[in-house]
C-alpha cells in the first residue's frame, strides 16, 4: 500500500548455539518482507564468563551470531530485559559494540542510566521510529544507576516490599512510572519521532494466558503518556492482546527464537540445572524432550511475529503472522491448519486473561471484536 510502512516485531532472541541463521532461517522471509524488524535481545553476546547474583545466570550467547539477526533482517533490539546484565558490565558493551558493528540498532541498556533510557530510532520510509525499552521485573542489581552501567527499569512494587525479581509476586506499577514513560516518550518525540515503540519487559513467566496484576496498568500507562505501541516479553509464552484509546497492546510476543542449553536439566552449571528442574513444579509443566533447546511449556510451540502497517495518516493496523516451534526449537512460518491453531489461541489466550475479546481473521488482521 503506498505510504504504509510496515513494522515486524518478534518476541524473544536467544541464540546461544552456533550457526545462528540457520536457527532464524525458518522466520527470517518475514522478517525481511517488513520495512523494519525490531526483536527483543534476551542476553548477552560476549565471551565474558563473568556471573551476575540475584538471577540464574544465563551464559553469553556467541559474538558472531549478531551477524545473523542483522542477515536476517532485524533493524532495532531492545535490551531491558532480566538476563543483559547477566555477564556483568563487560557482557553489556560487547553487546552494544557488536550490535554496532553489525548495523543493529539497540536501546534499554547503556554505561549509565540516562544512555540506558534513551531512545534508538530508524527513519524509514521518510518517517521516523522510535523505540524505548524497559525492565519491569528486575533483578535491581542489573538495572543501571545514575554513574553505573545496566537497563533501563520501570519500579513495579512486591507483593511484601521484597526485592523486585523475576521471582517475586509484583502487585502494582510505582506511582514514578507515568512520569518516566512521559519524560522519555517526549525526548524521543522532540528527537523527531512520528511513531514510538515501547517495549517491557513484563509478566509471568512459563504461564499460559495469565496477566500479573501490574501488567494491563503499566502498558496502559505508556499509551497515555503517548506511547503508540506497546510490545511485551519476558514469559517464554504467548499473551494476549489489548486495544487500548484504539492502540495495540502486544502484551506478550513469546519466544522469537530461542535456542539454548542453559535450560537443560543435563548440563554441568549447578544453578541452571537446578533451575531447571524446579520451574517444572513451579509452573506445572514438564517440557516435551524432543525440545532439547527450547524446553518451555507445551503450549510455547505456539508463536507468532506481529506486523504492524502504519498509515501515512498514523493509523495503525495489526496483524499477526503465525509460527510454529519445530523440535528441538526452529522457529517456522505456520501455514494451512498449522496458522489457524495459532491464530485461535491467540483470541483464546486473550479471553482467558480478561481482555476484551478480539478476532484474528484467516490472514491474520487483528481486530477488537464486535459486541
Amino acid at each position: 500500500m503506498a505510504g504504509v510502512v510496515s513494522i515486524v516485531v518478534s518476541g524473544d532472541l536467544v541464540l546461544d548455539e552456533p550457526d545462528g541463521a540457520h536457527w532464524l532461517s525458518g522466520i527470517a522471509p518475514a522478517i525481511r518482507a517488513g520495512d523494519l524488524a525490531v526483536g527483543h535481545l534476551e542476553v548477552p553476546h560476549t565471551a565474558s564468563l563473568h556471573e551476575l547474583h540475584g538471577d540464574v545466570p544465563a551464559p553469553g550467547a556467541p559474538v558472531e551470531n549478531l551477524q545473523a539477526l542483522a542477515e536476517a533482517g532485524f533493524g532495532l533490539v531492545s535490551l531491558a530485559g532480566n538476563h543483559m546484565a547477566d555477564c556483568g558490565p563487560q557482557g553489556i558493551a560487547d553487546t552494544m559494540a557488536g550490535l554496532d558493528g553489525v548495523g543493529i540498532g539497540h536501546c534499554g541498556a547503556g554505561a549509565n542510566l540516562a544512555q540506558a533510557r534513551a531512545a534508538v530510532w530508524r527513519d524509514v520510509g521518510g518517517r521516523r521510529v522510535a523505540l524505548l525499552s524497559y525492565n519491569c521485573v528486575g533483578p535491581e542489581n542489573g538495572w543501571a544507576g545514575v554513574d553505573s552501567p545496566g537497563v533501563a527499569w520501570l519500579r513495579v512494587e512486591t507483593e511484601d516490599g521484597a526485592p523486585i525479581a523475576p521471582s517475586a509476586n509484583m502487585v502494582r506499577m510505582d506511582n514514578d512510572v507515568p512520569g518516566v514513560l512521559a519524560a522519555d516518550i517526549a525526548a524521543a518525540r522532540a528527537q523527531g519521532a512520528d511513531l514510538v515503540l515501547v517495549a517491557l519487559h513484563k509478566g509471568i513467566v512459563h504461564t499460559p494466558a495469565r496477566l500479573a496484576p501490574y501488567e494491563r496498568a503499566i502498558a496502559h500507562a505508556a499509551v497515555e503518556a503517548g506511547a503508540d505501541v506497546v510490545i511485551g516479553h519476558h514469559a517464554h509464552i504467548l499473551r494476549g492482546i489489548e486495544f487500548y484509546r484504539g492502540r495495540p497492546i502486544l502484551h506478550g510476543m513469546g519466544n522469537g527464537c530461542v535456542v539454548t542449553r542453559a535450560l537443560s536439566p543435563a548440563q554441568d552449571h549447578p544453578a541452571r540445572a537446578a533451575w531447571a528442574e524446579r520451574r517444572k513444579k513451579l509452573f506445572g509443566f514438564e517440557p516435551d524432550p524432543a525440545y532439547t533447546l527450547a524446553p518451555f511449556h507445551p503450549e510455547a510451540v505456539n508463536a507468532m511475529l506481529a506486523r504492524l502497517d502504519w498509515a501515512a495518516d498514523g493509523g495503525i493496523a495489526l496483524s499477526i503472522i503465525p509460527v510454529h516451534v519445530e523440535a528441538p526449537g526452529r522457529p517456522v512460518l505456520a501455514t494451512g491448519e498449522a496458522g489457524a491453531r495459532v491464530r485461535r489461541y491467540v483470541e483464546d489466550i486473550t479471553v482467558a486473561a480478561g481482555l476484551p475479546p478480539i478476532t484474528v481473521a484467516d490472514d491474520g488482521a487483528v481486530r477488537e471484536k464486535a459486541a
